[in-house]
């Protein structure tokens, strides 16, 4: 370096640090094309009533906790001069999204991208190739504390959908879903002037198997409609037993619930950098959606710190703008598929404070009624309830007085899940997939049945329900549930069992008919 020659001062970047994992095979090209996206800080950090309130509108939240137009300007200043091409930009969900070489972006951010080869222990990239760094990323000094993620660097597959099926001989008993809304006690509605939003990493629908599918039922089809994020579009029929039976229960099971709101299906690529543009997409719409519906996750401890942040954010931005968030909890028990050796291990994005955390159970009916229902837990033969404590979030106020066992000797953590309903595939959700019908189960399907049960609500009583948690809670304590639900007090989900009240299995329980009273006093 020429004395005459400024010093290349570099930030590293908070919660960017990523473990090598497996084992790596060369370097990526330094002429591929890479996207990526970066999210900045906001301009006005949101306070505990903006996001507990719901009620800030698109042009008031892109305004107050947006960002910043000087740091767009900064940020995009220092890209181009580094080479690289801004090739979408939003200012609410504080996103840019940017494309230029592998070696112009392994410059920029101070690592190295070598390609992945199989064996990998990240559950969802087993067998499978795709870029990887280690370490820490870096930043030029001009834009430390302006830039807060980069995203996308690394991507291989990132989540994992959380349906399940086992063989017909396995199936005891299965439901409709307007079966299940009547066992549940759901309110009448059928969601009239609601959106619906789903979220999805893969697979794709067709109009045969909605026509059939509602049709059987007597029921109008859905109006849906389908969004490419980052590239990725609805491509049905080629994943009958994967990805399209995902979508497909997705759209079914809250339609059937709230046929007669609209469902805008989101299709981006499984990495962290597509999972959060498409939560963002769906949070950022107009219409703002009443719900947004997740099914994909994976264990906390396979998410960066700065992912699990970017993406806990646009939780906080939906619930800001008075949209609920429901996620599936997972489908392998107390364990997750955790790396870590502990044990037990929660589900992310469920571990969110700013998300409707849906566990399952195993569910027995007649004639409209509950017979039985007990913790979903088949072990190796079909799966489990996920449920924890998380040892990445802290414990909200609204989980305090209901008993959330301490995530390790000195602290406690978010419990997972809040609420429930059946999940076991053996007394699955009859859908319609690439032709065929079908049982499915996993939290997958609760996750939906949620958001169908919001868009509900939310026509009944013309109120939104946003972060919803504080209502279902309300009322609740250590042995004692709340009003409206329904406690689950018989099984376990591995690692942990059933008690009165709220436990990590099946959280408050599931839908009773005096829910829709919860929300009108």
């Amino acid at each position: 370096m020429s004395q005459h020659q400024a010093p290349d001062v570099r930030a590293v970047l908070a919660g960017s640090e990523q473990s090598q994992t497996g084992t790596t095979g060369p370097t990526v090209d330094a002429s591929a094309p890479i996207e990526v996206t970066l999210v900045l800080r906001r301009r006005q950090q949101l306070a505990p009533e903006d996001v507990l309130g719901g009620r800030a509108t698109g042009a008031d939240f892109e305004e107050r906790f947006g960002a910043d137009p000087v740091d767009l300007t900064i940020v995009t200043d220092a890209l181009t001069a580094a080479g690289v091409a801004v090739v979408g930009a939003s200012q609410p969900a504080r996103t840019l999204r940017v494309r230029a070489t592998a070696g112009q972006l392994s410059t920029l951010f101070g690592t190295e991208l070598r390609l992945a080869s199989a064996p990998d222990d990240r559950p969802t990239g087993t067998g499978q190739s795709g870029r990887r760094r280690q370490g820490s990323l870096s930043l030029p000094a001009e834009l430390d504390g302006i830039v807060v993620a980069v995203l996308g660097l690394d991507d291989r597959p990132v989540a994992e959908s959380r349906a399940r099926t086992v063989g017909s001989e396995a199936v005891t008993g299965s439901f409709s879903v307007p079966e299940l809304a009547k066992v549940y006690g759901f309110p009448d509605g059928d969601g009239t002037g609601q959106t619906l939003a789903i979220v999805e990493l893969g697979g794709g629908f067709g109009t045969e198997d909605l026509q059939s599918y509602f049709g059987g039922l007597g029921l109008p089809v859905p109006a849906v409609t389908a969004v490419g994020v980052d590239g990725a579009t609805n491509v049905p029929g080629q994943d009958p037993q994967g990805a399209d039976g995902e979508v497909l229960l997705d759209i079914e099971v809250a339609g059937a619930v709230a046929p007669a709101a609209q469902q805008v299906v989101y299709f981006a690529p499984n990495t962290d950098a597509g999972f959060l543009d498409a939560v963002n997409a769906a949070v950022h719409a107009a219409p703002t959606p009443v719900a947004v519906s997740i099914s994909w996750g994976q264990s906390e401890d396979q998410w960066t710190a700065q992912a699990r942040a970017a993406m806990d954010a646009a939780f906080a931005d939906a619930c800001a703008l008075g949209v609920t968030v429901t996620c599936a909890a997972g489908d392998n028990g107390s364990g997750d598929s955790d790396s870590s050796g502990s044990g037990r291990h929660t589900d992310f994005p469920a571990s969110s404070p700013h998300v409707l955390a849906c566990g399952g159970t195993s569910l027995t009916a007649s004639g409209g009624s509950r017979v039985s229902e007990q913790v979903w837990d088949d072990g190796t033969a079909g799966g489990a309830t996920g449920g924890g404590v998380s040892d990445t979030f802290a414990l909200p106020s609204w989980q305090s007085d209901v008993g959330v066992p301490a995530a390790t000797a000195a602290s406690g953590g978010r419990g997972v899940p809040d609420v429930a309903a059946d999940a076991d595939p053996r007394t699955g959700y009859q859908v319609v997939v690439d032709g065929s019908s079908v049982v499915y189960g996993g939290t997958s399907a609760v996750a939906p049945l949620w958001a169908g049960l919001v868009a509900r609500v939310v026509q009944l009583t013309g109120n939104r329900t946003g972060l919803i948690q504080p209502v279902l809670y309300a009322g609740a304590t250590a042995g004692h549930t709340s009003p409206g639900l329904w406690d689950v007090t018989e099984g376990s989900n591995g690692g942990y069992r059933a008690t009165p009240g709220w436990d990590p299995c099946t959280g408050l329980g599931v839908p009773s008919a005096a829910l829709l009273s919860v929300f009108q006093t």
